[in-house]
Parts: C-alpha cells; sequence; structure tokens
C-alpha cells in the first residue's frame, strides 16, 4: 500500500475514535491500573522472599503482605475484567456510529448508486468491514498507550535499584516495535487486498444465488461454478497471506521478548555468582533487586508485545477503512446535488397539492453522482391526468429520466412541480405523492399486510383487501390458510414473481398519488399476470398522472403522450398515431418488435 494512502487511512480512523466516548480512555486507565497493582503484587512476593530466604524471618512477619497480595489479586482481576468490558464498549459505540452513518450515506446517495455494485459488496461494507473496526478501537489504539506508561513506569521503579538491568530492559526494548513496524509494512496491503477479495466473493456469490433459477435454465450452473471457484481460491490466498503475517510475527515477537529476559538471568546469576560487580550503586546484590526485577521484565515486555499483536487489527482497520471513507467522504458535484442532498438550510418551499398537477421540464438534465450527463437535456409539460409514455433502445436513459424524477440522481437545468423548482421541495414530501412501480417487485420479510400496509401500519384489513383486489390479486390471498398473514420469505420466498408485482401494485395504489411513476412494470410477468397487472393501472389511474418507461410498444395506445428517447436526447414526441405513421426511431422500434413476435411465439409454443 502507499504510505501516503496508509497515512491517509490511519489519520481518518483515528479522527473516529471521537465516537467510543469516554470509554476509551476508561480503557487506557484500566490499563495502568492493572500495571500499577502488578508493580505492586511483584514487590510484595519479592519482599516476602527476601525476608524468609535470605534474612530468615519468621513468616509471622509477613502477615500484613500475604493479606495485601492476597487482596491485590481480585482487584488485578477487577481491573483487567473492566478494562476488557470498556474495550468493547468503546468498539461497539464506534461500530454503532460508523455503520449508521454507512446506512445513512446509502440512504442519501439512493438506488441508484446502490446500483453500482453487487448487494454482497454492500453487505460486505456494513457488516464484515465495519466489524472489522472493533479491535483497533477496543485493543490497539489504548495498547498504544500502553505501551508507553507501563515500561516507563517499571523502568522509574528499576533503575533506582539497579541502573544495568534497567538499561538491560531499555535497551531490548526497542528490538519489538522495530520488528513490528517491519512486519506491519506488509500487512495492511495484504489485508487491504483480502478485503477486496472478500468483497468481489460476496457479490458474486449473492448475485449468482439471486439468479440461481435463471442459470440453471440456461445451464450456465457449472461456468458460474467455476467463477465461483476461482473468486473463493482468490479469497483463500489472501487469507492465508494475512495469517503468514500473524504468526511469522507472533512467533518473532516472543522470541525477541525471551532472549531479553534470558539477558536479564544472566546478568543477575553471574552477579549473585561473584563474577559481575557493577549496577547495584555498591549496594550488594540481593535477592529482593534479583526476583523483583525479574517478576517486572515479563510484564516490561509483554505491552509492546500486545501492542505488536494489535498491530494486525491496525492492518485489519486499514484494509477496511479504504472503501469506508471513500464511500462516507464521497461528495456530489456542487453544482448538480439531487433534492435529498441539498443544504439542509436551503429554504423550501411547499406545494399546493390541491391545485391540478403540472410538471414541466426545461433544459432537465440529469447526472451521474460522479458529475456525468446520463440523459438529457429535456424539455416537455406533463400535465394533470396525462399519460405519458417513455420508450427508447437500451441505454437511451429511461431508467434514469425516472431516478432523476425521484430525487435519487442529481439534475441540472429546471423540473418545476405545480411551478415550484423540484431541488426546493423536501424529498420526503415529494415522494409521498408518488407511487412508484417496478419491474422489479421489492417486498421485504413480513407478510402480505405488513407490505401492503407499509406506508401506514394502521390502514384498516378491510382496506388492504380492497387495493388487493384492485391488483387482482386478493383470491390468491384468500386461498391461503393465513390470509392477510401470509408469510412473504426473503426474496419473496413463498409467492411467483406475478403475486409480488401484484402484491407491489396495491401498495403503489394504497398512496393514493396524483402521480405514477412506472419502470416495465410487465416487463418479467406472462400474459396472465401482465394483463392483470394492466388493467389494474389503468383502473387506478383514471384521475391521475402517469409517466411509464415500457419497452412494450403494443400497450401504448392509451397513452396521451410518447417520448422516444435516443442516446440520452428526445428524439421524437407525439402520440401512438402520430409516431406510427411517421418515419423515424419509434416506427423502427415497432417493426423490430413485430419480427420478434413471430420468433416468441414459436418459442412458446416450443
Amino acid at each position: 500500500m502507499d504510505k501516503p494512502l496508509e497515512k491517509q487511512l490511519t489519520s481518518w480512523l483515528k479522527m473516529q475514535k471521537k465516537n467510543c466516548g469516554f470509554y476509551l480512555n476508561l480503557t487506557v486507565i484500566f490499563g495502568l491500573l492493572t500495571g500499577f497493582s502488578l508493580i505492586a503484587q511483584a514487590y510484595l512476593v519479592s519482599t516476602i522472599l527476601h525476608g524468609i530466604i535470605i534474612l530468615e524471618l519468621p513468616k509471622s512477619e509477613f502477615s500484613a503482605q500475604f493479606l495485601w497480595l492476597i487482596a491485590l489479586i481480585p482487584v488485578r482481576a477487577f481491573f483487567a475484567f473492566a478494562r476488557e468490558r470498556s474495550g468493547f464498549e468503546a468498539g461497539k459505540r464506534l461500530r454503532l456510529q460508523i455503520r449508521s452513518a454507512v446506512l445513512d450515506k446509502l440512504n442519501e446517495l439512493g438506488p441508484a448508486f446502490i446500483k453500482g455494485k453487487p448487494a454482497g459488496s454492500w453487505a460486505s461494507i456494513v457488516l464484515e468491514q465495519v466489524e472489522d473496526l472493533q479491535d483497533f478501537y477496543a485493543r490497539y489504539l489504548p495498547q498504544m498507550l500502553l505501551a508507553v506508561f507501563i515500561p516507563i513506569s517499571i523502568l522509574i521503579v528499576v533503575f533506582p535499584l539497579n541502573w544495568a538491568a534497567g538499561l538491560i530492559l531499555f535497551g531490548t526494548a526497542p528490538l519489538i516495535p522495530l520488528f513490528m513496524i517491519l512486519v506491519g509494512m506488509g500487512a495492511a496491503d495484504a489485508n487491504r487486498k483480502n478485503f477486496t477479495a472478500l468483497s468481489k466473493l460476496s457479490g458474486h456469490f449473492m448475485d449468482r444465488l439471486k439468479g440461481l433459477s435463471t442459470l440453471k435454465q440456461f445451464n450456465r450452473g457449472e461456468a458460474e461454478g467455476k467463477e465461483i471457484e476461482n473468486a473463493s481460491e482468490s479469497f483463500r490466498v489472501r487469507t492465508m497471506s494475512v495469517l503468514r503475517i500473524a504468526f511469522l510475527s507472533s512467533a518473532v515477537l516472543e522470541f525477541f521478548g525471551a532472549i531479553s529476559i534470558a539477558l536479564l538471568a544472566i546478568y543477575f546469576g553471574f552477579s549473585f555468582l561473584g563474577h559481575l560487580n557493577f549496577g547495584d550503586y555498591n549496594a550488594g546484590f540481593s535477592l529482593f533487586v534479583g526476583m523483583f526485577v525479574l517478576m517486572l521484565a515479563p510484564e516490561f515486555y509483554q505491552p509492546l508485545r500486545d501492542m505488536g499483536t494489535h498491530y494486525h487489527a491496525k492492518a485489519q482497520a486499514i484494509g477496511a477503512a479504504e472503501a469506508l471513507m471513500d464511500l462516507l467522504e464521497y461528495e456530489v458535484e456542487e453544482n448538480s446535488q439531487p433534492p435529498s442532498q441539498t443544504a439542509p438550510d436551503t429554504p423550501r418551499k411547499i406545494v399546493n397539492w390541491q391545485d391540478r398537477l403540472n410538471i414541466v421540464a426545461n433544459d432537465f438534465t440529469v447526472k451521474s453522482h460522479s458529475g456525468n450527463t446520463l440523459v438529457g437535456p429535456l424539455s416537455f409539460q406533463l400535465n394533470d391526468g396525462q399519460h405519458m409514455a417513455v420508450v427508447g433502445p437500451s441505454g437511451a436513459g429511461k431508467t434514469s429520466l425516472l431516478n432523476g424524477l425521484l430525487g435519487f440522481l442529481p439534475y441540472q437545468g429546471s423540473l418545476t412541480i405545480n411551478g415550484v423548482e423540484l431541488n426546493q421541495l423536501t424529498i420526503s414530501e415529494w415522494r409521498a405523492h408518488l407511487a412508484w412501480l417496478g419491474q422489479d417487485p421489492q417486498l421485504f420479510h413480513g407478510t402480505v399486510r405488513d407490505n401492503v400496509a407499509m406506508a401506514d401500519p394502521t390502514m384498516l384489513d378491510e382496506t388492504v383487501k380492497s387495493l388487493l383486489e384492485k391488483a387482482k390479486v386478493l383470491d390468491f390471498i384468500e386461498q391461503q390458510p393465513l390470509g392477510l398473514a401470509h408469510p412473504i420469505g426473503e426474496q419473496m420466498a413463498g409467492i411467483s414473481v406475478g403475486q409480488a408485482q401484484r402484491i407491489a401494485l396495491a401498495r403503489a395504489l394504497g398512496q393514493q398519488a396524483p402521480l405514477f411513476l412506472l419502470d416495465e412494470p410487465t416487463a418479467s410477468l406472462d400474459r396472465h399476470s401482465e394483463q392483470a397487472v394492466l388493467t389494474a393501472l389503468r383502473d387506478a389511474m383514471l384521475n391521475s398522472s402517469c409517466l411509464m418507461v415500457t419497452h412494450r410498444l403494443d400497450q401504448l395506445q392509451q397513452m396521451d403522450t410518447i417520448l422516444v428517447l435516443d442516446k440520452g436526447s428526445i428524439a421524437q414526441q407525439g402520440n401512438f398515431e402520430q409516431l406510427s405513421n411517421t418515419a423515424g426511431l419509434f416506427k423502427q422500434m415497432q417493426s423490430d418488435e413485430t419480427e420478434q413476435s413471430p420468433q416468441a411465439n414459436n418459442e412458446e409454443l416450443k
């Protein structure tokens, strides 16, 4: 990983620690108290052993020291427990804040942005990558301070007793963080590549799982299985690379710690034998000093070893932070913000919804979040009760136009609702007056009633049934043993696509909206379901306006106006009869549809 990028990600991670609250400082305080209690225990044990073995004093002389030693055991255990709990709480608060910020950002950017990545990739960011920040805040950041304060506290205690032992501790201590830095150079990059591989595998697997039945119908099961196998193998290789670094660093850190303690043991051993006569300030060597320093030596290196162990939490967090930072700091081009992203202090205007609906687009240009033009400039007018269709070849900008109208994409130019500019409206108020139905029905885990009454959970059962009847699906629901309580599983398990589309239509009808926005509402339906949905839509839209994107030209006779888009611009505009009798793109599309119809019918007969 580039050093500037790693520094930027580390800086971003440290900026987020304010979300941990006081618990981060509390973790450090309990860690220090644990270290101080350990120093006190070593002092008491060394005093007792020196007095009994060397001074040959009776055990009763050390009753107070024994009591203090016993009392310190639960106290030290409490401090260790409190440190772990406060560290976990700090990480939990951080994760909740980051996950909330990620979900808010995704809600702000809208579905048009989210569809730019597979659903599995977003799941990886929201779940795995946020979770992998836990140890960085719960362990690594507190350990950075403890790795400084605890060794310094031990040195302050050791140097007045024996300066040679203090120098050994002071001189060997840098070996551990030095090797930690050398190993860590590759750890962050390995973790970043591991997260990239995980994101790819998650997105690939979830997309294939959702389309499993389609893949089987086209005999693509084996080929897609190999694709998943390749993605899994890439993830395995990346994971093993991270584990190799983790095992190597842990082993070497333990090695350096053991060597440093061995040096101290050799020094005191030769000193007691009389071969070394320095370091004791001419006070002579005693069992108390030797025992005290040797008991503190492992604890002197332990915070450094722990920091080396937790350094991988930093590398893991840096790998996770790249995607999180890119998302949370994603900025929309200043001159083309969607209504949901305009400044909160921008004055909002109120539309008189009692007036007849009138939508006017003038040089309306829909942009991507990065500022690229997707469709436009377009100029058209949709009056109250008017039904308008938008057609065109794939990539002409039809869906982008709908996303712009829904406020999911930024725009330039003008789009007024009853004379009020769209970006001056409260976006939630605007969407509350829309009824949207897409080609992929979105139903959620719950009951049929939950899905139909989503906008108003207090809706009466009779009202829900009335909506289902208008959507031509009430008969199916009443045939189910649980009726309105019929469960809908994940990915609409338990119902067909046609039934799901009609339930989604019933939910849209419950909006009682003055404007219907339809995105190929019959694209994935069979003939029977298609006719049922179209009939329900025609009945529901008698007193409403409608803008429908479709590829089915045979459904357009009832439309008042048809916009023909080509390469982001309006190529033709008029009613069905006018366009059918005029040479141009619409007539060419009709010819293409006529040629394809016999082929489709033959396929159905087969």
